[in-house]
C-alpha cells in the first residue's frame, strides 16, 4: 500500500469511490461527485491523498475549509473514502492517521468531521486518531425526503497552534 499526493490523473477513481461512498446512503449529503474542476476548487490544495494498491486507487482523503475568514485559516473538514471492495481493511485509519500528518505540516490546528451515526466504522476510526465527539445536529439535512443527523467530531493538534 502507498500514500501518495492526490492528483488529477487520480481523479476518474476517487471520483468513482465517492460515488461509491454516495450510494451507501451513510457518507454525505452530496448526491453525485463533482467535476474535478469544481472538486478542485473546492478542496485545499494540499493534505489530499491516496491509498494505491498495486495499480488501483483504493481511497482517498482530503480537507475542505471551513471558513474564507482568516481567523479560521487552521480549521479544516476532512472527508475519507474508501473503496467499496477494500473497506473493513484498515485503509480508512491509515489514510486519516496520513491526513492527520499532512495537515499538521500546513499550519492546520483542527480537524473537523460531521459524519451520519448509523455510519459506525467511521465515527470509530475518527475517535481512535484522537477526534471527539463535540456535538449532534439533529435533522440538519434532508436525504431522500428523509430528515437525517449528524454528529459533531474534531481533533485538535498536540503540535500546531499550541502557543
Amino acid at each position: 500500500m502507498i500514500i501518495s499526493e492526490l492528483s488529477n490523473e487520480h481523479y476518474p477513481a476517487v471520483a468513482e469511490i465517492y460515488k461509491q461512498g454516495i450510494l451507501t446512503g451513510n457518507a454525505t449529503f452530496q448526491s453525485d461527485a463533482p467535476s474535478w474542476e469544481e472538486w478542485d476548487k473546492s478542496h485545499l490544495v494540499h493534505s489530499r491523498i491516496v491509498a494505491i494498491e498495486g495499480d488501483t486507487v483504493v481511497g482517498w482523503a482530503a480537507l475542505t475549509p471551513v471558513s474564507g475568514r482568516c481567523v479560521y485559516a487552521g480549521v479544516a473538514e476532512v472527508s475519507v473514502y474508501v473503496r467499496d471492495t477494500h473497506r473493513g481493511k484498515g485503509i480508512g485509519k491509515l489514510l486519516l492517521r496520513a491526513l492527520i500528518q499532512a495537515s499538521e505540516k500546513n499550519d492546520i490546528w483542527t480537524l473537523q468531521a460531521g459524519i451520519f451515526p448509523e455510519n459506525e466504522s467511521s465515527l470509530g476510526i475518527h475517535e481512535g486518531l484522537g477526534f471527539r465527539r463535540v456535538g449532534y445536529r439533529e435533522r440538519i439535512g434532508q436525504m431522500n425526503g428523509q430528515w437525517r443527523d449528524t454528529i459533531l467530531l474534531e481533533r485538535r493538534s498536540s503540535l500546531v497552534g499550541v502557543s
